[in-house]
């Protein structure tokens, strides 16, 4: 039984790019992409836009197939 179901996304995402000078306190960051040698170069940072404290690390590949800019 599969019980994952595909969805398109329907709204903005925000996000920065990573540097090694970006502050990760408090930026999750999924075991495998820590295991893969995140944060790199690429890779980038979003942020719930309703909870600026709520971060996450996109890792460059997913970025790069997933998401284009608004400007």
């Amino acid at each position: 039984m599969n019980e994952y179901k595909r969805y398109k996304r329907s709204a903005i995402a925000e996000m920065a790019e990573w540097t090694p000078k970006f502050n990760m306190v408090a930026v999750s960051i999924g075991e495998a992409d820590y295991e893969n040698g995140s944060p790199k170069q690429g890779d980038m940072i979003a942020r719930n836009p309703e909870n600026h404290s709520d971060r996450w690390l996109v890792a460059a590949d997913y970025f790069a197939a997933n998401f284009e800019s608004l400007e």
